[in-house]
Formats: C-alpha cells, structure tokens, sequence
C-alpha cells in the first residue's frame, strides 16, 4: 500500500481472503499479529494469521503482503505453511486488543476497545496500530448507550509495555529503533542465558538480521537454542550468503536437517554458496542482485533500487542479463550504476545505458583478488559470472570487510567518540 492509502480497521480483515499473485486463493485471515513497544508508542504489526484450506493457521509476514484492499489480501506469493505458534512479544489483535478496557489519558474515564486501524507507514513496509475506536460507559453496557469516538493509540493506556521491568520483553521493546549491528552489540555482552532469551522473543527478520552481525560462534549458539523449525524459518530470512556461512559451521547432519526443513528455493540458494570455498568470490557472494530484463526502463530500475529491505551496496547498481533474471541467469550484459540511473529518462532501456567495461569476477577469484578489484575500479559490488556467462550474483564491500576484519573487532568499542562525531 502507498503512502497516504486510508487506514484499514482490523474488523474488516477478519475473515477475508488472501490470494497470491496469481489469483488463487491461499486462505482467509483469522487474525493479526503485533508486537507492543514502551511508551506510548503504536505497537508494529508483524503479520497476519492465516487459516489456510486444511484449516492450518500458519504465519504471513508483513514483508509478504503486497496489497491490502478490496476486501482481500495479495501476498508475494511465497508463503510458509508450518503451524502458527505465538510467541511471547507478541499480541493478537482480534484476540486480544479488543472488547479490552483501557483508560483515556485526558479524562481518566475507562472505555472499551471496539476496533483498532491499521496504516503502513510512508516509503516503507512497516505497519502500525494508529487508531483505537473506544465506546465511553460500563462495561457490559449496551454498545448503543455509550458514545463511540476513534483517538490516537498514544491517547489511550492500559496496552503498552511499563519502562521498568527486565524481561525479554521490555528488552526486545527497547531495541525496536537500534540498527541491528547495535543489537548485537548489546547481545554480544550479554550471559549465554540471557541472550537465548532475547534471540527467542526477536521476530524472524529482525532475528535474522542481528545473526548477520554477530560472531559465529555466538550465531552457532543462539541458532543451536531454537527448535529447529523456527531455526530454518530464520535461515530463510537470512541474506542466502550469510545463511551459507552460518550453515558450514554447523557438523554436517545438522546442516543438512536444516536446509531440508527450509523452503526449497532459499534452501536451493544456500547450498549452491555451500559448494564453493569460503574466501572466493562465490563463497562471498549474494546470489540476491538486482537483475533486471534488456528491455526494463529506468523507472523499473529506480523501483527496484528503492526497495527498503536492500542494502546500501546492493541498491547502488543494476545487473542487466537474459532471461532467466534469477541467478543464475542468462548472459551477463552489463552493469548500470545507480548515477547512470539518476541521470538518464525514466522510458530509457536499461540495455541503452549498460556499463560493459567493469570485469566480472569469476566464483574461483580469492579474497585478496576479490579486494583488489573493488578497490581498483571504486566500487561497492561486483558481480560474479561463471565461465557459460551467467550472472551467478554479486560480491558487496560489507561482506568483504566483515573478512578482513580481526575476528574480535566487536570487543573494540567501536562507538568511540570518533565513531560518533565526538559527542
């Protein structure tokens, strides 16, 4: 949904049907999944609870939702079909939030949840809970004798998390606007113990996020502590390059439990960046670039370079190939950098515009190699083509430098006045 599309109250998702891109029907929604945060806050909506045709209520992330209107939900696509279990962060909306009693902060007077609303929020696949109907009288009361009014969630207390408190989550509520690299600070120094608990209360993504940033042995851990379903579910939220090197830390049985637990595409991925060795090209890679068509424009570049869930690195350039556009591809053509892209109509090919003078590297190139080309040619990514010409994927700096880094460079305090403009 766009920025500035109208808010959704949550009584009319409840039981409408969700159907993938192709218009066959998934299931209907029986719920919605938040997670409250300190303060006054709105809670975020993780996703939606799905009863699926053999009545299996099963998870739909947010991430996966690509419309929300008409009465119906349109999903990627890509949906996972193991049994919702809800976790203790999380709150269900129908279930839980409603026919509630909380209390208005400007008059003190008690009122009951009727319905709550929904918006995503501007140039981003965030949701939230932004407005609460309440009906003023008795509980029990008949609902006509009371006045309705819709307030702002931040008008309303008797939902939100209390500051004090050192659970997992109030801890969990507390990172909500840390980058993940910060929360895996902050999980790095913390007990073993302790840090199960939080890994346990994170959603999958953000999981999955701060697992790229922590040390692997520290990655093994946590990974080691979850039942092995939810292990695989947050493997597949994983980068697949990441995924890849958690999994060959892991004794050779339990890898292979686990990528046959993973959906079969993710799974696919990782052990494709399993075969090569890891300091190459191909062990560093992300088989995750952005492909595009010879014949896509650069308003269809520029759409998918905008994508929130994309790295820094891998939003700065386009890979042009032949179909098939996932990797790996059709022959390789060229690069268009993302200035290229800023400076050209929006109706302009892509394949008008391609850069065919950077060298690909190929998935056998070393690390120095690898190092050498992005500082030779000034870039943040590069790509990988096998000898055949196809794109295989794309080295990005941050993966490199988490290679050259000392493996105990998260001791270091690397939020030194230096780090942060000596404040």
């Amino acid at each position: 949904m766009a920025a500035g599309a109208p808010r959704i109250f949550v009584s009319h998702l409840s039981g409408v049907p969700v159907f993938d891109p192709n218009g066959d029907q998934v299931g209907r929604v029986r719920d919605l999944v938040a997670m409250l945060r300190v303060g006054g806050r709105p809670p975020r909506l993780l996703g939606l609870v799905v009863e699926v045709v053999s009545r299996r209520r099963i998870f739909l992330p947010m991430t996966r939702v690509t419309g929300v209107e008409s009465g119906q939900v349109i999903t990627t696509g890509v949906v996972n079909m193991r049994r919702f279990e809800q976790r203790p962060t999380e709150r269900l909306v129908l279930g839980e939030l409603l026919d509630r009693r909380v209390t208005l902060v400007a008059s003190s007077e008690e009122v009951t949840v009727l319905d709550v609303a929904i918006q995503q929020l501007p140039a981003r696949r965030d949701w939230e809970i932004d407005r609460i109907f309440v009906r003023k009288g008795k509980s029990g009361a008949l609902r006509r004798r009371g006045e309705t009014l819709t307030v702002e969630w931040s008008a309303v207390t008797g939902f939100s998390l209390e500051e004090h408190g050192q659970g997992a989550e109030n801890l969990v509520a507390t990172f909500e606007q840390m980058r993940p690299a910060d929360v895996a600070n902050v999980l790095h120094h913390l007990t073993p113990k302790r840090r199960a608990e939080v890994a346990n209360a994170l959603d999958d993504d953000r999981l999955a996020d701060v697992l790229e940033e922590l040390p692997e042995d520290e990655q093994v851990e946590i990974l080691g502590k979850l039942k092995e379903e939810r292990a695989a579910d947050v493997l597949e939220a994983m980068d697949p390059d990441d995924a890849a090197d958690l999994l060959s830390e892991l004794p050779e049985d339990d890898k292979e439990r686990l990528l046959t637990l993973m959906q079969p595409d993710d799974a696919a991925d990782v052990r494709r960046l399993l075969s090569y060795e890891e300091n190459t090209a191909g062990g560093l890679m992300t088989t995750e670039p952005i492909v595009l068509r010879p014949d896509a424009t650069v308003a269809d570049a520029l759409a998918r370079v905008r994508q929130a869930d994309l790295s820094p690195a891998l939003a700065a350039q386009v890979y042009v190939c032949r179909p098939p556009d996932e990797t790996p591809t059709g022959k390789y053509l060229g690069t268009v950098h993302f200035q290229r892209l800023l400076r050209d109509p929006p109706f302009t090919l892509v394949s008008s515009i391609v850069d065919t003078d950077l060298p690909p590297l190929r998935p056998n190139a070393s690390l120095p190699a690898v190092t050498t080309h992005l500082a030779a040619y000034n870039m943040v990514a590069v790509p990988v083509v096998d000898e055949s010409g196809s794109l295989l994927g794309a080295v990005t700096v941050d993966d490199v430098l988490d290679h050259l880094l000392p493996d105990d460079w998260r001791e270091t305090d690397f939020h030194s006045e230096e780090a942060v403009g000596g404040r």
